[in-house]
C-alpha cells in the first residue's frame, strides 16, 4: 500500500521526517534480499548503506526512491509532500536524441528555467530579447543559480553544451546525471556509487557539496573516505535485516566488531538453552498440559534462534604469482598522441621486483592509454616498451570482461581453467576457487544476467588472478565491489610479490597500497612522485597556497605602481552586470565563512569535544581558508576596475 504524508512539521530547526517505510520485503524468484525492514529517515540525515554484493543495495535504493514496488501484505510507504527527491543511478539514463543542454535544464524550477531562457536569449543575439530575460531573472533572484550552475558544469568537466546525450561514454552520462542532480536542489537525495568514473579534483568538490547541513542523503559508495567525511550514520543490510549505527565509518566497524561479538555471546547461551529444553522435550510423556504446550511452542522459537549462522563470510585469496625475472617491463622514451591531444611524451622508467605504483590525473589525460602503452595492446608513436620473458601479465581493465550473460557462473570459471595450479603439486578445483570468491555451489549455476553489477565484477576479477600474473595492472579496480571485498583485495595486494600498478578513484585504496605515484600533469608530463595520494595532495594545496601568496604580494606591488600612473578614466574598464553580481555573491560567502570560523573557534573552547571531533572541525576550517583564499583573490581582480 503506497501513501503520501508529512510527518511532524514543527518549525525550520525541528526534524523533519521525510519518509517512513514499515514492513517491506523484496525477492527476486526463490532468492529473498529482505524481509520486513523498517525503516526512517529524517531532514538532515546523512546515510550510508553498507553490504556485500548480491545483498540488494540498489534494489533498496530504487525501492525508496519508488522506481520499484515494496512487497508484503503489511508494507506501508510514507513519503513528505513537501520535499524533492532526486535518484543518481549507477547507471543513469537520459531520454534518446536530446543534448547535453537540454538535460542539464530539464527542471520545473522557474529559477532555472529563467536562466534556461536567458542561455538562449544570449546566443539569439536579440537585444530586446535578452533585457527580458534579465528582467526575469531579477525577478526570480536566478544569477546566484546561473553561477552556481556554471560553477557545478565547470567542476564536472562538462563544457560541451550542444553535444548529444546519446555519444556520451558511461563515465560522462554519470557525471551529467550528478550535474543535474546538484542543479536541480533537491532536499534528499539518493546515490549509488556517487564517486564512479570521477576523477579525484571532483570527488573532493562533491565531498564539500554533500557537506551541506541542509541536505539528506541516503547513498551505497564503496570509497571509503566519502563515507568518513560525509555520513553521520551508517546503515548495514546483512542477512535481510538492517543494523543502524550511529558515527561515520570508523565509527561503524568499530561498533560492528562490537555487535557481532555480542550476537555469538547470546548465541552461546541459547545454544544452552536449546540443549537444556532439547532434554526437557525428549523426557516429556505424551500427554502434555496446557502449561506444557505453551514450553513447547517457546521450545521451536528457542531452536530457530540457536540455528542462526553468524558466521562471516570471508572472500580468501591465496593465488600464488609466477615466478619474476630481472628484467620485468621497461618503457623506453615512450610517446603518444592523437591529432593534437599529447597524452604521452617520452616517458622512461624500468619497474623493480614488487613495487606498487598509483597513477594519478584527472579523467582524459591517457591513463588508460599507458596501460595500454605498457602492456603492448597499442604501439607507441616514438620510443618502445621491452617486456621481460617470465613477466604474466594480468590486467583488471575498466571496461571489464565481456561476459556472456546467457552462461552459468562455473561455466564462465570453467572456460578460462578447469582447475587452479597451487604450491607443491596441489590443485584446486573450479568449484572450490569460486566458493573462496564467494560463490556458494547453488550460485555457481545462476546465469550471468543473474549477478547483482558488484558479483560480475569479482567473477571478472577471479578470471584475471587464475592465471597466475606476477605483474597486476588494475584500472579502477574497486568499482561495484563491496567493501569486504575491497579489504581482501588490499591485504592479498599488499603481500603481493610481484608488480602492481592501480589507477583508482579510491584515495584510500591508493594510500593503503602504492609506494609511488606517476601523476599526469597534461601534456604528456608524468612526474614519478615518491609518496602516496594524501601526501601528493597535501603538498599541492601547500604549493597553491605559496602560489596564492606570491600573486597577491605581486598585486599589491602592482597596484601601489597603478596608483602612481593612473590611467585616464575613459580608457578604465568597467564592471559588467553579472561581474557585479559575482563581486556581491563572494562578500556574502566571505561573511558566511567568516561566521563560521567563529563558530568553530567558540567550539574548540568546549572541553568536552572527543578527539574525533576537533578533527572534523580543524578539517572543515582548513577548507573554509582555503575557499577563501581562492575567492578573495577573485575579488582582488574584480575591485581593480571599480
Amino acid at each position: 500500500m503506497f501513501t503520501q504524508e508529512a510527518f511532524y512539521i514543527y518549525d525550520s530547526f525541528i526534524l523533519m521526517q521525510l519518509l517512513s517505510f514499515e514492513n517491506i520485503s523484496k525477492s527476486y524468484g526463490e532468492k529473498t534480499l529482505f524481509k520486513d525492514l523498517n525503516l526512517t529517515i529524517s531532514k538532515g540525515q546523512k546515510i550510508g548503506l553498507v553490504a556485500k554484493n548480491g545483498s540488494g543495495k540498489s534494489t533498496l535504493l530504487r525501492v525508496i526512491a519508488g522506481e520499484e514496488s515494496a512487497e508484503g501484505e503489511l508494507a506501508k510507504i510514507h513519503i513528505s509532500k513537501h520535499i524533492k527527491i532526486s535518484f543518481l543511478k549507477q547507471d543513469p539514463h537520459f531520454l534518446s536524441g536530446v543534448n547535453v543542454f537540454d538535460a542539464v535544464f530539464e527542471s520545473d524550477l522557474p529559477a532555472i528555467q529563467a536562466v534556461k531562457d536567458y542561455e538562449k536569449a544570449l546566443l539569439s543575439n536579440d537585444p530586446d530579447q535578452i533585457q527580458e530575460e534579465i528582467i526575469k531573472m531579477d525577478q526570480l533572484k536566478a544569477w546566484d543559480i546561473e553561477s552556481k550552475i556554471k560553477e557545478v558544469l565547470g567542476q564536472l568537466k562538462i563544457t560541451r553544451l550542444d553535444q548529444q546525450v546519446d555519444s556520451l561514454s558511461g563515465g560522462q552520462k554519470k557525471r551529467l546525471a550528478l550535474a543535474k542532480m546538484i542543479i536541480d536542489q533537491p532536499d534528499f537525495v539518493i546515490m549509488d556509487e556517487p564517486t564512479n568514473h570521477l576523477d579525484l579534483d571532483m570527488i573532493e568538490w562533491l565531498e564539500k557539496y554533500l557537506q551541506r547541513a541542509n541536505l539528506t542523503i541516503f547513498m551505497v559508495t564503496h570509497d571509503r573516505y566519502f563515507l568518513e567525511r560525509i555520513c553521520n550514520e551508517i546503515l548495514e543490510l546483512d542477512r535481510g535485516k538492517l543494523f543502524w549505527y550511529n558515527g561515520n565509518y570508523s565509527d561503524f566497524l568499530e561498533k560492528k566488531a562490537a555487535r557481532y561479538q555480542n550476537d555469538l555471546a547470546n548465541l552461546d547461551k541459547t545454544k544452552k538453552l536449546f540443549k537444556r529444553e532439547l532434554d526437557w522435550i525428549r523426557r516429556q510423556p505424551k500427554a502434555r498440559t496446557t502449561k506444557a504446550k505453551s514450553r513447547i511452542d517457546n521450545f521451536y522459537e528457542i531452536e530457530e534462534a540457536a540455528s542462526v549462522n553468524l558466521e562471516q563470510d570471508n572472500m580468501t585469496l591465496t593465488i600464488e604469482s609466477s615466478r619474476l625475472g630481472s628484467k620485468i617491463i621497461e618503457a623506453h622514451a615512450i610517446s603518444k598522441s592523437y591529432d593534437d591531444l599529447v597524452l604521452v611524451d617520452s616517458f622512461s622508467y624500468k619497474f623493480k621486483k614488487g613495487e606498487k605504483v598509483g597513477i594519478a590525473g584527472p579523467n582524459g589525460v591517457g591513463k588508460s592509454t599507458f596501460l595500454k602503452l605498457l602492456t603492448k595492446e597499442i604501439r607507441p608513436d616514438g620510443g618502445k616498451v621491452v617486456i621481460g620473458d617470465t613477466v604474466v601479465i594480468g590486467h583488471y581493465s575498466q571496461a571489464g570482461l565481456i561476459l556472456n550473460e546467457d552462461k552459468r557462473v562455473i561455466d564462465v570459471v570453467r572456460d578460462v581453467a578447469e582447475y587452479l595450479p597451487l604450491p607443491k603439486g596441489g590443485k584446486l578445483t573450479a568449484e572450490s576457487l569460486l566458493e573462496r570468491f564467494l560463490f556458494p555451489r547453488p550460485q555457481q549455476q545462476v546465469f550471468v544476467s543473474q549477478l547483482s553489477g558488484g558479483e560480475k565484477r569479482r567473477l571478472y576479477l577471479l578470471t584475471v588472478l587464475m592465471d597466475n600474473p606476477n605483474f597486476l595492472i588494475l584500472d579502477e579496480p574497486t568499482n561495484d565491489l563491496d567493501i569486504l571485498t575491497i579489504n581482501v583485495l588490499e591485504d592479498y595486494l599488499a603481500s603481493f610479490k610481484g608488480c602492481v600498478m592501480i589507477v583508482s578513484h579510491d584515495r584510500y585504496f591508493m594510500d593503503k597500497i602504492v609506494d609511488h605515484l606517476f601523476v599526469f600533469e597534461g601534456n604528456g608530463k608524468i612526474k614519478d612522485f615518491n609518496g602516496n595520494y594524501t601526501k601528493y595532495r597535501r603538498e599541492q594545496k601547500e604549493k597553491k597556497t605559496q602560489e596564492y601568496e606570491a600573486r597577491v604580494k605581486e598585486k599589491s606591488i602592482h597596484s601601489a605602481k597603478a596608483k602612481d600612473h593612473e590611467l585616464p578614466i575613459e580608457l578604465k574598464r568597467k564592471l559588467s552586470y553579472n561581474e557585479k553580481r559575482e563581486m556581491q555573491n563572494i562578500e556574502r560567502e566571505l561573511e558566511n565563512m567568516e561566521k563560521r570560523k567563529k563558530e568553530i573557534h567558540e567550539l574548540f573552547n568546549d572541553t568536552s569535544l572527543d578527539g574525533d571531533k576537533i578533527t572534523e572541525l580543524s578539517v572543515e576550517l582548513g577548507e573554509i581558508q582555503n575557499r577563501a583564499e581562492e575567492i578573495e583573490m577573485r575579488w582582488l581582480e574584480l575591485s581593480e576596475f571599480l
